[in-house]
C-alpha cells in the first residue's frame, strides 16, 4: 500500500513454479499499534536474509499504522476510483474511442515509442494523448509536435495517474467519436497496477535495458497488462539480456500477456503494434454503432 495514495489491491505471490494472487491472511501477521509512540509489535517467521514486510492483510507496512486501518483506507480510495473508472469507461464506450494505459519504469522509452507510433500512423485515425508526470510538461511538449493533441497532468507528489483525472482530462480534451485514446502513465511499475482509469488495455512496456526479471519484482503490473512491449530491442546485439527469459517471466505471472518485441528506432515490430491498435479501434467504433 502506497502511504501517499493508499494504492495496493490484492498481491500478487510467486514461490516456486507456482503463481497466486490472494490477500495473506489476518492471522499470519500481528500487529498493534501504539497511538502515541508507534511502535508495533509483530509476529512472523524470520530469516537471516530477508526481512518480509508484505506479510499482512495490506500486503505493505506503514510506521504508526494498523494493517486494518491501512486496508480500509485502500478500500475506500480504490473503490471511489472504480466508480470514476466506470464512468470514464462508458463514455469512451459510448462514442466510440480505444483507450490504452501506457505503464512502465522511468526511462524505457514510452514516450519515443508515442511519437513513433504517432508518426506511423500518419494521420490515419483520430487520436489524442494524456501525459503524466509529477512535474513538467516535457513529454506532452514532445508529443505536440508531432501535430497530435496532448495534455499534460501533473500530480505533484502522486505516483500514478487515476480515474478522476484522466476524466477531467477527457472533458478538457473533447475527444472525437471512434477515435484512440493514449495514456501515459507516471513511471512506475507498482502504483499504476491497482488504478483503473477505465482503459481497454494496460499495456507493459519492458526495455532490454532493464532486467529480464522485472516482472516477477512487479508482478502486479505485468498481470494486469494485456500487452507487453518489450522495448528498444534494437540493443539485444549490445546486451546480455536473454529476451526469451523476460517473456517466460512475464507468462509465469500472466499466461494469456500477448508481447511484441519492439524498437522505435529501428522499427521492428512496429506493424504488429500499429496493427493491434488499429483492431482495437475498428473494434471500439464497430461496438458504439451496434450499441446506437
Amino acid at each position: 500500500m502506497c502511504t501517499t495514495c493508499g494504492c495496493g489491491s490484492g498481491q500478487t505471490l510467486i514461490g516456486g513454479h507456482a503463481l497466486k494472487t490472494q490477500r495473506i491472511a489476518a492471522g499470519k501477521v500481528q500487529y498493534r499499534a501504539r497511538e502515541n509512540n508507534h511502535e508495533h509489535t509483530h509476529e512472523h517467521s524470520h530469516t537471516h536474509d530477508s526481512i518480509d514486510f508484505s506479510a499482512g492483510p495490506a500486503g505493505a507496512h506503514a510506521p504508526g499504522m494498523s494493517q486494518a486501518r491501512m486496508v480500509k483506507i485502500e478500500r475506500d480510495i480504490l473503490s471511489k476510483n472504480d466508480s470514476y473508472a466506470n464512468e470514464n469507461r462508458n463514455y469512451l464506450a459510448e462514442h466510440g474511442i480505444f483507450a490504452l494505459n501506457l505503464v512502465s519504469s522511468p526511462g524505457s522509452g514510452k514516450t519515443t515509442l508515442l511519437v513513433k507510433s504517432i508518426n506511423e500512423l500518419n494521420g490515419s485515425l483520430p487520436l489524442t494523448v494524456i501525459e503524466g508526470d509529477q512535474q513538467t510538461d516535457n513529454d506532452a511538449a514532445r508529443i505536440r509536435a508531432t501535430g497530435a493533441p496532448a495534455l499534460q497532468i501533473n500530480t505533484g507528489k502522486g505516483c500514478h495517474l487515476d480515474a478522476y483525472m484522466v476524466g477531467q482530462a477527457m472533458q478538457q480534451l473533447k475527444l472525437q467519436n471512434n477515435s484512440l485514446l493514449l495514456i501515459e502513465n507516471v513511471g512506475n511499475l507498482v502504483c499504476p497496477a491497482s488504478f483503473d482509469l477505465g482503459e481497454a488495455h494496460k499495456v507493459a512496456i519492458l526495455s532490454v535495458t532493464e532486467g529480464e526479471d522485472k516482472p516477477l519484482k512487479y508482478p502486479d503490473m505485468f498481470r494486469a497488462s494485456d500487452l507487453m512491449l518489450l522495448n528498444k530491442c534494437d540493443l539485444l546485439p549490445y546486451l546480455t539480456f536473454d529476451a526469451n527469459l523476460a517473456i517466460e517471466n512475464a507468462r509465469r505471472v500472466n499466461p494469456n500477456i500477448h508481447v511484441i518485441r519492439i524498437s522505435a528506432t529501428s522499427g521492428e515490430g512496429m506493424d504488429e503494434w500499429l496493427k493491434w491498435i488499429k483492431a482495437g479501434c475498428t473494434k471500439a467504433a464497430t461496438s458504439r454503432i451496434a450499441g446506437n
